[in-house]
């Protein structure tokens, strides 16, 4: 099968290339490089794709038009791609609804007759529910931050589309992933690089915040799994276990034999205080269940961050601090 990945050279989108080739399917990267995070860690990303004889990586910006070659032929379409991040999204509002939603409306309208596709998946957030994220996908939308709003404003642009023009699409709201390849912005990643430096971490709140965390080939497996769901639905998408910030910096501590430094910070505008996803619903259709627990998803992290530590060259973001 043919398929297409947007953000192909980001955390998730790079992990999902890697399920599709391995599944034998063929697989169309697209990427923009924003300068979210420097480009040598999507570069880094890259590293199990590039010279794969099934994946090709095209370089364009969505929001500036889809190139029809790009598209042509496609079955299953992964539109992980957008402009990440609740802070930046305060000061830099254009910014997102260039990447989050007027990227989405020209990959939508490039897509709406197309007469090979099966599905189209759009990676939304949890974000969209706002400050309080626990349960089903019968929560209010809610979005505390302008990236949630962006994010929500591609959920109904999905719908539309597939209302008047038969697109076939699904939605995943994804809570809190990590593991491997995580952004250096993200807070798992920053933590557990503090503590392996011995560092002070920058706690934002009281620490109490809880989250539900998805590792990331649970991830990818639900995002595959997903293109069996009816188009029109809208799906959580999280771990199953439920910690909070505190709680994760005593795992790390156990994890890596360090302490922890904590240097209190004040919170952030629009963060979310809970988040835990019910996940019955996309249990139900497509028979997804997360298998990862929060220490062993950890301790791959830790040790994938350790092997980059080890290796300075391979932690390009850092000398671009």
């Amino acid at each position: 099968m043919r398929c297409v990945v947007t953000g192909a050279a980001g955390f998730i989108g790079s992990h999902l290339c890697d399920r599709l080739l391995a599944d034998g399917h063929e697989v169309v990267g697209i990427d923009c490089f924003t300068d979210y995070y420097p480009r040598p860690v999507k570069e880094r990303n890259l590293d199990t794709l590039r010279d794969h004889r099934r994946f090709e990586l095209r370089e364009f910006d969505l929001s500036a038009g889809v190139p029809r070659d790009a598209v042509d032929g496609a079955e299953y379409v992964f539109h992980l791609a957008a402009m990440a991040g609740l802070t930046r999204s305060w000061v830099d509002f254009d910014l997102y609804n260039r990447h989050n939603l007027t990227a989405t409306h020209r990959l939508l309208e490039s897509l709406k007759n197309s007469p090979t596709l099966k599905r189209v998946v759009y990676a939304s957030t949890s974000s969209v529910y706002g400050k309080y994220a626990s349960g089903d996908e019968a929560l209010p939308t809610r979005p505390s931050s302008p990236y949630g709003i962006t994010k929500l404003a591609g959920e109904q642009l999905c719908r539309v589309y597939g209302d008047e023009f038969g697109v076939p699409a699904v939605v995943l709201r994804f809570f809190s992933v990590y593991g491997p390849r995580q952004r250096p912005e993200m807070g798992y990643h920053l933590f557990i690089d503090a503590i392996l430096r011995g560092k002070p971490i920058k706690l934002t709140g009281d620490g109490l915040q809880v989250r539900g965390n998805t590792y990331v080939t649970d991830c990818v497996d639900a995002v595959v799994r997903s293109t069996q769901a009816l188009p029109g639905e809208t799906f959580n998408l999280g771990g199953g276990e439920l910690v909070t910030v505190l709680e994760v910096f005593r795992r790390l501590e156990k994890i890596t034999g360090r302490r922890a430094i904590i240097e209190r910070h004040p919170a952030r505008k629009g963060d979310q205080l809970a988040t835990g996803a019910d996940v019955s619903k996309l249990t139900r259709h497509v028979g997804w269940k997360p298998t990862t627990g929060i220490d062993d998803g950890l301790a791959r992290q830790v040790e994938w961050q350790r092997a980059l530590i080890a290796r300075p060259e391979a932690y390009p973001h850092r000398a671009a601090a």
